[in-house]
């Protein structure tokens, strides 16, 4: 569409156009959606975006009339996207809650509370997430990045080495057993993320699991607690989409992190080998020691390891069961899919 199109469809408040594209205002710092009814302003004042992700990269912020960042979806689950999409642009600014409230339309406890229930961490964790997701993005490219920086890379994003090799004395893990289309999902939390996720038909045997993995670690039931995070994590097995904001809090060698953060690159409905995670870590040779991390990654659907599959085409093999690997990948490919044909 040309701009006069689009001023055209603004200046007539024609609903047909809603969700093909915003007008900002200038003078007010505001963006709307084309059937907007509040007050037209001047023409010259005035400036259209694709998507309201591209009117808040600008600096523009929702109408709280019309709500342009809802046009798709419930109103509140489109705000919280709004919120991720206005935190992903400010990764490494520190964002308070009334000023992420004010760019969404919403109070600040308002968008405290929907973004916890809908995503399954605080804005604040979901910031301090995406920063740490940035420094391992930041770490695999750099070519001369030494072993001093992965030992640091393992304490910025795991459990300290310390507690490790102590099997957690020292540390304080809440956990939550919720039912999901793979059987019985335990989470367990300490106060920094997520530090496992299970997968088990017996919560019976997921407790022991636990107490096992960390046997000097403190273990406390808390469904209430833990239960946001545990959700969300369930809605993405159920609607086939990742989880690359939740913090973690994982154990394990520098090795093993890298591999680890590497997973967490791969985006729902797209699979990769061992040979190719080795490659993405700068360790090419090491291909027996990625599958050996992927059958150790302690946080199952978070680090997504059910997505790296043999070179020959074969599924591989899968911690939690190689049936509930083809599940996550065949529901993973249809909303992929899904997703690709309302664009077309």
């Amino acid at each position: 569409m040309t701009n006069d199109e689009r001023w055209t469809a603004f200046a007539t408040r024609d609903r047909s156009f809603d969700g093909a594209f915003v007008m900002a205002v200038r003078t007010t710092g505001i963006y709307c959606r084309p059937s907007c009814p509040a007050r037209r302003p001047h023409r010259h004042n005035t400036q259209f975006f694709d998507t309201p992700a591209e009117a808040e990269h600008a600096g523009f912020r929702p109408c709280r009339r019309c709500r342009p960042h809802a046009a798709d979806g419930a109103p509140i689950e489109r705000s919280v996207q709004a919120a991720r999409e206005y935190l992903d642009a400010r990764v490494g600014q520190r964002v308070p809650l009334a000023r992420l409230g004010k760019a969404v339309g919403l109070s600040p406890w308002h968008v405290q509370r929907a973004f916890t229930r809908l995503v399954g961490v605080s804005p604040k964790a979901y910031q301090e997430a995406r920063q740490r997701e940035r420094f391992k993005s930041d770490l695999r490219k750099g070519a001369s990045v030494g072993r001093a920086t992965y030992g640091r890379e393992a304490t910025e994003i795991g459990m300290r080495p310390g507690s490790y090799r102590r099997g957690g004395r020292g540390v304080t893990i809440r956990y939550a057993v919720v039912p999901s289309a793979l059987g019985f999902l335990l989470v367990g939390m300490t106060d920094r993320g997520v530090a496992t996720v299970m997968l088990d038909d017996k919560v019976q045997a997921l407790e022991a699991t636990l107490g096992y993995e960390y046997p000097e670690a403190t273990l406390v039931r808390d469904e209430s607690g833990v239960a946001a995070t545990a959700m969300a994590i369930v809605e993405s097995i159920e609607r086939g989409n990742g989880l690359s904001a939740l913090p973690l809090d994982l154990r394990g060698t520098a090795f093993q992190m890298r591999v680890w953060a590497a997973l967490r690159e791969i985006p729902p409905g797209a699979t990769r080998t061992y040979t190719e995670i080795a490659e993405a870590i700068g360790s090419p040779k090491a291909v027996r020691a990625v599958a050996g991390a992927c059958a150790a990654n302690p946080a199952a659907i978070v680090v997504p390891c059910h997505r790296v599959v043999r070179t020959d085409g074969g599924k591989g093999g899968y911690k939690w069961g190689i049936d509930r690997k083809r599940r996550l990948l065949e529901l993973e490919g249809a909303t992929s899919r899904s997703s690709r044909q309302a664009k077309a």
